[in-house]
């Protein structure tokens, strides 16, 4: 049934979301706004950087222009790799599964992150070419819960000659999320989606459309996918 896994990257393999927070606070208070945790929890988490900065300035009543945007944008990616340099937090066997996985299924990335941010956690953990595809924030014109970063992931892997799966359908991929808005993301694309309860509440991630929620990326193995999805693929993703 599952012939491609795709994963989300924050929250999901980085333990970084603490970080993206003070980063957008600090960003932020800069301008005169200020959230809190429970409104990045509650509003932005899930959304890339141009989507939170967007949504938080108008939260605020401030204009929100391209501009401006992009100067933020960039104001924080200076912070982050600031911030990253001096050491990234990974959850438990997220290098292990990434290694696991890619011994049976290509894999990709789909993340509201930059990319030279995912490409530089990805190599402290020496997982970099273990992922063949990867849809950043750059990528897409549109953030999660929209489904276009799922179906550019798809499209890059029927495009990727390593990848061996030109005629991968969405209903043959499997999402690893951490975030409500995510998890609708991959729904949206008819992927099959499973959540980690790093972020949010197993309930959550199941009320949002999770097809299976896990404790964390170091529970997911091929054996259990492979168990969890052997389906009919008729059935179809969503139906689960």
């Amino acid at each position: 049934m599952i012939r491609a896994v795709i994963f989300d990257f924050n929250g999901v393999l980085v333990d970084d979301e603490y970080l993206h927070f003070d980063m957008f606070r600090e960003v932020l208070a800069a301008e005169g706004v200020t959230i809190t945790d429970r409104d990045y929890h509650e509003r932005y988490l899930g959304l890339d950087d141009r989507g939170c900065f967007e949504a938080a300035l108008i939260d605020g009543g401030q204009e929100a222009d391209q501009e401006r945007l992009d100067a933020l944008i960039a104001r924080k990616a200076v912070r982050y790799a600031e911030e990253a340099g001096i050491g990234l937090r990974f959850f438990p066997g997220a290098a292990d599964c990434l290694a696991a996985l890619a011994g049976r299924w290509p894999l990709a990335i789909n993340s509201g992150a930059l990319r030279p941010e995912i490409e530089f956690a990805l190599g402290l953990i020496g997982s970099r070419e273990r992922v063949g595809a990867i849809v950043s924030a750059e990528d897409t014109s549109r953030c999660k819960p929209d489904p276009q970063g799922y179906l550019l992931a798809l499209a890059a892997l029927r495009d990727d000659p390593g990848a061996g799966v030109p005629d991968l359908d969405a209903g043959e991929c499997l999402v690893i999320e951490d975030s409500l808005a995510g998890v609708a993301s991959a729904k949206g694309a008819g992927m099959f989606a499973v959540g980690v309860s790093n972020t949010y509440r197993a309930d959550e991630l199941e009320g949002a459309g999770a097809d299976a929620v896990l404790p964390g990326v170091d529970h997911l193995t091929p054996v259990w996918i492979e168990a969890q999805f052997a389906r009919d693929r008729n059935s179809g993703a969503g139906t689960r």
